[in-house]
């Protein structure tokens, strides 16, 4: 500064050229330093928060699906996206602000003791107290951020329901009730937040507090230090300049630790997710399931869903579903399971693919049980058609080969023309590559089903399952389904759930299930002329 002012106080403009250059080379590289560090930090805590985030939909992919039945669709989504974020975010603040603050305050504490040790331990009176408060406060911090954490979940899991059935809101005109339960949730969230930045504003007082008192404390140690002469005015001024240094770091540390606590309670909502486990796992060592011809056995399955209450004091399952089931579809058959809700139709057929594992007996295809293969080659040798059909967004060609990384488009067209949806989906202005919208609301219930079958068409399954494929569609639409059922059908072996007995008469074999156990089971015209369950079921859909 000395030489700046001899330069200008002397008119030499280069000298003074020549400083101003120098300071500002020596801040150019101050900043890249800076911008250095700031990005690089950065890049560490988003790459940290990206293999969080793809370790944790991972392993939820892993997950049976009994969980995703029972789990919050709107929390998971909060965990996946806002908990993470918060992790890097409190991973930045640890390297970028927190290690750095510590580093200053421990060389500023080793000059301070160089300076004058016994002031410096008098100074230190306070800290135990002050580290005590600080963690009672994060301790509350953290219960309040659980709170605040978890009522945004709901708060989110809330949305996504409401969204997702927006259009029943609006037919029974609930939007004032929707309104009402929204602003309820709304409020419980603010009053969660509330607390948990109630706690950081009496935390930011106390400490404050603190910390002058011990200034106080350190003068008046100062003060008694000089009169008896063991320390001078000069030293007591470098000291102070020392102590001066630690009020930022202190500040700035507190505040982490805040911080760090709420970032916590994300990381514990993470933990919590990655410790669920799936009761649905290949055993290791398990085999690739061969190309099969599609002969299905279930041996003695016993089934039960682990919601239902126990039977007895041991717990050992619940209330069956499935009852000592045994059936055997040879190759190429087309099986009807028929029967009222909760006979367990679907149940028997959603361990097939091991959506759920039965708590006793076997399944075998061809003579293969199906705990000893993979899940992948398990799956891709099964095709489902579902009641409701489940478009993504993308396109109708994407939405078709759904799964498969790689796929040619005449094999996806050849495969629709199976399906009977080749002509509408030429109709379109863009074809094959037009987008289908959120829950593909752009196509009819028809259309969206032939895609579903088209789908099944592509994959080539050995073994099909039909759930309510025709049950809420118009006659021209179940014509038209129908009959690329009957294509997809061929030479599978076919399992088809119906509670419209007209789907069921050309299958091989009706099995008419009661309480999870097989009580009829044949041909349609052979049940009929029984005259027992199935024929009155057939008279009481045909005589409305």
């Amino acid at each position: 500064m000395g030489e700046t002012a001899k330069f200008i106080g002397k008119g030499d403009l280069h000298g003074f050229a020549q400083i101003a250059a120098l300071s500002a080379v020596i801040f150019l590289i101050r900043g890249t330093a800076q911008y250095g560090q700031d990005t690089l930090m950065a890049k560490a805590a988003l790459t940290i928060a990206l293999e969080i985030r793809k370790k944790v939909y991972s392993h939820l992919h892993k997950l049976n699906i009994g969980y995703f039945e029972t789990a919050k669709t709107g929390d998971l989504s909060y965990r996946l996206t806002e908990d993470i974020d918060r992790i890097g975010e409190v991973v930045n603040k640890f390297f970028h602000q927190f290690i750095p603050c510590v580093l200053q305050l421990i060389a500023v504490m080793g000059y301070m003791i160089y300076l004058n040790w016994q002031l410096t331990l008098g100074a230190l009176i306070i800290a135990p107290l002050m580290a005590i408060l600080i963690g009672w406060f994060g301790e509350r911090l953290l219960s309040y951020s659980r709170q605040s954490q978890n009522r945004i979940s709901d708060l989110s899991a809330l949305l996504t329901e409401v969204f997702s059935g927006i259009r029943l809101i609006k037919a029974f005109v609930a939007e004032d009730y929707e309104i009402a339960r929204f602003a309820e949730e709304a409020e419980q969230n603010r009053r969660a937040k509330y607390l948990s930045e109630r706690v950081k504003a009496l935390q930011f007082v106390v400490v404050g507090f603190l910390e002058a008192m011990s200034v106080i404390l350190l003068f008046f140690l100062g003060g008694w230090q000089i009169s008896q002469g063991n320390l001078t005015g000069t030293q007591f001024i470098s000291y102070i300049a020392g102590v001066a240094l630690l009020i930022d770091p202190i500040a700035i540390t507190t505040a982490n630790y805040g911080d760090f606590k709420q970032g916590e309670a994300s990381s514990d909502r993470i933990f919590e997710l990655l410790a669920i486990e799936s009761t649905v796992v290949e055993k290791p060592g398990a085999i690739e399931l061969p190309h099969v011809t599609g002969k299905v056995e279930y041996r003695n399955i016993n089934f039960s869903y682990p919601s239902q209450p126990p039977l007895d004091r041991g717990g050992q399952g619940g209330v069956p579903i499935l009852q000592s089931m045994s059936l055997l579809a040879l190759p190429g058959e087309a099986i009807a399971l028929v029967g009222a809700s909760g006979a367990g139709k679907t149940t028997l057929v959603n361990l097939l693919p091991r959506f759920y594992d039965p708590q006793a007996g076997q399944i075998l295809i061809d003579g293969i049980d199906i705990q000893d293969v993979t899940l992948n080659t398990l799956r891709r040798q099964i095709g489902i058609v579902p009641q409701e059909t489940i478009l993504f967004s993308g396109t109708i060609a994407q939405n078709i080969a759904f799964g498969q990384s790689y796929y040619e488009l005449k094999d996806v067209e050849k495969a629709a023309q199976i399906a009977n949806a080749h002509q509408f989906i030429s109709e379109f202005p863009d074809g094959y590559q037009t987008w289908v919208g959120e829950r593909g609301v752009n196509l009819s219930g028809g259309q969206k089903q032939r895609i579903a079958i088209a789908r099944a068409v592509l994959l080539d399954p050995r073994i099909l399952i039909l759930d309510e494929a025709t049950s809420a569609l118009d006659s021209e639409s179940e014509a038209l389904v129908q009959e690329a059922l009957e294509r997809l059908m061929r030479d599978r072996t076919v399992f088809i759930i119906a509670h419209r007995l007209a789907t069921v008469r050309k299958a091989d074999r009706i099995l008419v299930l009661e309480k999870g156990r097989v009580m009829e089971s044949g041909t349609h015209e052979e049940l009929l002329e029984k005259g027992d369950r199935y024929a009155r079921y057939y008279a009481q859909q045909f005589s409305q």
